[in-house]
This record gives C-alpha cells, sequence and structure tokens, in this order.
C-alpha cells in the first residue's frame, strides 16, 4: 500500500511540474516605435523584430536583440544563453592594420553564459546598485490579443539613483527566467529602451503566430566553435585594448 501510495504521489509530482511548464510554441512579431522625446525615424533594419519560442527555449536573430554587430544569433535554453558571434571582419580590420591578437582560435565562437540559482533568486531583491525586477500584482492589459502582466526594472547608476523601466511581458510563454528580457519571466510582450538625448525606442508585441515552430528550428547554426571563459575574457581584452590604441591615434 505504502508503495502505490508513494508511486501515486510521485506521477502526482510529474504531473505538476509538466503542467507548471510553458508549453507555448509559435513565433512573437514586434514592432519597434520611436517613442522618446526626440523623435526619429527607426531604421528598417530594426523596425521589425522577432522570436522564436519552443517551450522554454527562444531563438532569434533579429539586430534589436543580439547585443551587438558581431552577434548573428541567440539561444536561449532554459538557464542558458548561446550567442553566436563571428568576428572574422574585425580579425581581417586588425589584420590590415598590422595588429596581431594573441589567438588562434577560430573566428565564429559560442559564448555561453548560464544564470545559477543564486542569481536566479536576487533577480527580485531590492537593491541601490545594479538592477532589479519588481513583479507588480494585478496590472495586466492585453497586448497582440494576449494578457501581459506589469513588472518595473529598477536600474541604479553609478550615482545610485534609480532608473526604473516598465516591462509588460507573458509568464506562459518561454523560460521561467529570459536572459533576453533581463531574467523577466516568460517573454517581454511591450518594454522601451533609453537611446540617450532624448530618443527612445518601444518594442510592441504585434502578432503571435502559434505552433508551426519545431524543436528543430531552435538549433544554432553549424560552424561555430565554444571557447573557455578564460579564452574569451582574454580574447574580448585584447580587442578592447586595440581598439582604444586605434582610437588614439
Amino acid at each position: 500500500m505504502k508503495k502505490v501510495l508513494f508511486f501515486a504521489a510521485m506521477s502526482l509530482l510529474a504531473m505538476s511540474q509538466l503542467l507548471a511548464q510553458n508549453t507555448f510554441k509559435g513565433t512573437i512579431v514586434y514592432s519597434v516605435t520611436s517613442t522618446g522625446e526626440t523623435a526619429f525615424q527607426v531604421p528598417e533594419q530594426i523596425a521589425t523584430a522577432e522570436i522564436k519560442v519552443y517551450d522554454s527555449k527562444v531563438l532569434t536573430s533579429s539586430q534589436i536583440f543580439l547585443g551587438g554587430q558581431f552577434t548573428n544569433s541567440v539561444l536561449i535554453d532554459g538557464h542558458t544563453q548561446y550567442a553566436c558571434m563571428d568576428l572574422s571582419q574585425l580579425f581581417m580590420f586588425f589584420s590590415s592594420q598590422d595588429i596581431e591578437l594573441d589567438y588562434s582560435g577560430s573566428s565564429k565562437i559560442l559564448v555561453t553564459n548560464e544564470i545559477t540559482q543564486q542569481e536566479i533568486d536576487s533577480l527580485t531583491i531590492p537593491v541601490k546598485e545594479g538592477f532589479y525586477i519588481e513583479y507588480v500584482d494585478g496590472e495586466t492589459k492585453t497586448i497582440a490579443g494576449e494578457t501581459a502582466k506589469k513588472a518595473v526594472i529598477h536600474a541604479f547608476d553609478e550615482d545610485g539613483e534609480d532608473h526604473p523601466t516598465t516591462i509588460w511581458y507573458n509568464d506562459q510563454m518561454g523560460p521561467d527566467v529570459n536572459l533576453l528580457f533581463n531574467g523577466v519571466k516568460g517573454v517581454a510582450m511591450e518594454y522601451s529602451m533609453s537611446l540617450g538625448e532624448g530618443r527612445e525606442i518601444t518594442l510592441t508585441a504585434s502578432e503571435i503566430k502559434k505552433g508551426k515552430v519545431k524543436e528543430v528550428d531552435m538549433l544554432l547554426p553549424n560552424g561555430y566553435e565554444k571557447i573557455s571563459k578564460e579564452d574569451m575574457e582574454n580574447l574580448f581584452k585584447q580587442i578592447s585594448e586595440e581598439m582604444e590604441y586605434l582610437n588614439e591615434e
């Protein structure tokens, strides 16, 4: 009898964990608009963007989400982020300037970042430096036909001044911690980014295409070499130093 109860309890636990996992599969399309005090024409290459979602995986190759001109695609898989970076043009530029880097690996690298449970727990602890996420209960709005909840990202500058940003999110899609959106739950449905000098852009989910995304669609492209964290830090330190040197000339 005890064995029966044990297996029943385990089955219920497994079922509850399964139900707790987001099983949404589809594509979310975003429109990008100028919303700051200083209006400007949003460049065509970032005026629209999209992410693909498969359960707890999120994949994008839209420039506005990539965080740099050398990144081609980013995959979020649970608590791990993979970024495919192609530095071949940068290496060619250094070569044309007779600059040699102390690096013999591939110019196409796979950068991995994994967030620990301690870091996840700290995301919602109020601080006076760095940033934390405040989830606001009871405030929702409909975006692209789906319910979005409100969160506030509190970001502090060097003087300890808070610069809060509202982000509307849907925690029924994507991972429980989404590194693509500063660790917010699920996926962002609407949020704004300051570009300085009164310029601001707002990303808003304009269309949600449910289905038609398979697990095979979440594979990263071939040809990228995974390097150690130490090698990556040394490489980017060299790049930064050489760029500073060139700018001083």
